[in-house]
């Protein structure tokens, strides 16, 4: 196994989106009479924002808006919430510049839509560090299907198993290794402990952890 590419998720790996998302998550649907709670957003992480909405419309019916409207607000309230908020995560930023440093390639592969993950990167200053940026809102199936890091590897060029795949939640997880990834898990803080974890082929409490010492054990396997 030898690595030749690197594919990032995005929202609470490389963003600290996931308070963003719950504000605006929770704002919206309470507005619809859903009794959403932060802690409950938990259930939906990795998720399209359609299919996580589509999963509370199953539970707490609302009468009014569509799922797909009801979408589009949480969008419209995101876009505005990362660009007055927008902070990269522990070690986002110097990993992703050490990699583009010594000419690894670079995606995202993202279960948000495109022009919230277009609005991130860019705010974070990564977008030109970026080779491609991959989403799962056109796809038939979000993550856990490997769908969009398929699709992250094709545009590269590059095998997936030649890919290693860093992700912060399970659904991310399985979608990755669904793809023949090496993956890398960095939890979000609040669900670190979950065993399911225990899937991915590394754990790191933070991607500080992923150096350059580190970064040279794992890519100097041999094919």
């Amino acid at each position: 196994m030898k690595i030749k590419a690197a594919v990032f998720d995005l929202d609470g790996l490389l963003i600290d989106s996931e308070p963003l998302w719950q504000i605006a998550e929770v704002e919206v649907l309470n507005s619809l009479g859903v009794p959403l709670t932060a802690e409950m957003c938990h259930q939906t992480v990795g998720l399209r924002i359609d299919e996580a909405i589509a999963y509370w419309f199953e539970r707490y019916p609302w009468t009014g808006p569509g799922v797909n409207e009801v979408a589009d607000i949480v969008v419209d309230q995101m876009l505005r919430l990362i660009r007055d908020h927008a902070r990269a995560m522990p070690g986002a930023w110097e990993l992703v510049e050490f990699l583009d440093g010594i000419k690894v390639p670079i995606a995202v592969a993202t279960s948000s839509r495109s022009i919230l993950a277009e609005a991130a990167i860019r705010s974070l200053g990564l977008r030109d560090m970026v080779q491609s940026l991959h989403s799962a809102q056109d796809l038939e199936h979000g993550k856990p299907h490997p769908g969009v890091y398929l699709n992250a590897a094709s545009h590269l060029g590059v095998d997936p198993v030649h890919c290693v795949a860093f992700e912060d939640s399970i659904n991310g997880v399985i979608s990755a290794k669904a793809a023949r990834m090496y993956c890398v898990a960095v939890p979000y803080p609040q669900w670190r402990d979950d065993p399911r974890f225990i899937i991915a082929d590394q754990k790191l409490e933070s991607l500080e952890a992923a150096d350059k010492q580190w970064w040279e054990a794992l890519a100097g396997g041999g094919e």
